[in-house]
């Protein structure tokens, strides 16, 4: 099945577009031409995530850190990491962003002996101005896109290049920061029951947590309120649904939306497309 190479018809010179090829499936490319037409609520996603900014600059949002970013910079983010990207004063910019499942980079992780468990370790690094660095992920990007070579040079190219990123870099893994065992238990709640009108009395019964507590606490260990969490965690299961092909309609029933309206409205906040944007770009 070929990769998606372009935009669809319907789609404009600055809609973003989205790259997948089954051939690649821990991959997804997303590349931006305008970063005008693009805004972000703070979110999170399951997997890892590197960008690169191909021109202009914009803020970097990073957990609690805040950043100007351009032409050459890198940035990346562990899963659960919250951040945002934005435009600075409508200023043109453009970026690639790629997505790469946890578990297909944990196990390279193993293969390179940096996890004896086959879990992930997480990087420290969250921003990079290494020429080879954004280099290396350009040429990916490219590879990618290229007809030239067919499915092993994208294969090669992409393991190289996470290769790569792990060698030079040792020192900047990180242990996670320890999560009070009760608000862990508050993300699990959320997590197992994110299709469901859940109340916060329900995720203090589940945590054994005040209101105060917990909202507060929360907070400062995922950086989102309850709800933020809540509504990230439909969102990233969304986009594994509508991956899937299954219809916008009944993916935003089957998160617990009120509504598709409701749902594609959330959808835009947090991936900067809307889910048919995000759909039509599949290979």
């Amino acid at each position: 099945m070929p990769s998606s190479l372009s935009p669809s018809p319907a789609s404009s010179p600055a809609a973003p577009l989205f790259w997948r090829d089954p051939q690649l499936p821990f991959l997804e490319i997303r590349s931006v031409p305008d970063g005008r037409q693009v805004c972000y609520a703070r979110h999170a996603h399951e997997h890892f995530s590197i960008g690169a900014i191909t021109s202009g600059s914009s803020t970097y949002l990073s957990l609690q850190d805040r950043y100007r970013v351009g032409r050459g910079s890198v940035v990346l983010m562990n899963p659960g990491d919250v951040h945002a990207c934005n435009p600075i004063a409508n200023q043109p910019w453009s970026y690639h962003m790629l997505y790469v499942d946890t578990p297909w980079l944990a196990a390279l992780q193993t293969e390179l002996g940096l996890s004896a468990n086959q879990d992930f370790h997480g990087f420290q690094l969250r921003l990079s101005e290494d020429a080879s660095l954004y280099h290396g992920l350009l040429q990916l990007v490219a590879a990618c896109h290229s007809a030239a070579g067919g499915q092993l040079v994208r294969q090669q190219t992409a393991t190289a290049f996470f290769t790569a990123l792990q060698q030079p870099r040792p020192a900047p893994r990180r242990t996670p920061a320890p999560v009070h065992p009760r608000l862990q238990l508050a993300a699990d709640y959320i997590n197992d029951h994110y299709a469901d009108d859940i109340s916060l009395q329900a995720i203090c019964s589940a945590s054994a947590l005040s209101a105060s507590y917990l909202i507060r606490a929360f907070r400062q260990r995922y950086h989102m309120t309850p709800h933020e969490y809540l509504l990230n965690r439909r969102i990233q299961r969304g986009k594994s649904l509508l991956r899937s092909g299954q219809p916008i309609a009944q993916v935003a029933q089957a998160l617990g939306f009120a509504d598709q309206a409701h749902f594609q409205r959330t959808f835009k906040r947090l991936v900067a497309a809307t889910p048919g944007q995000y759909c039509r770009s599949v290979g």
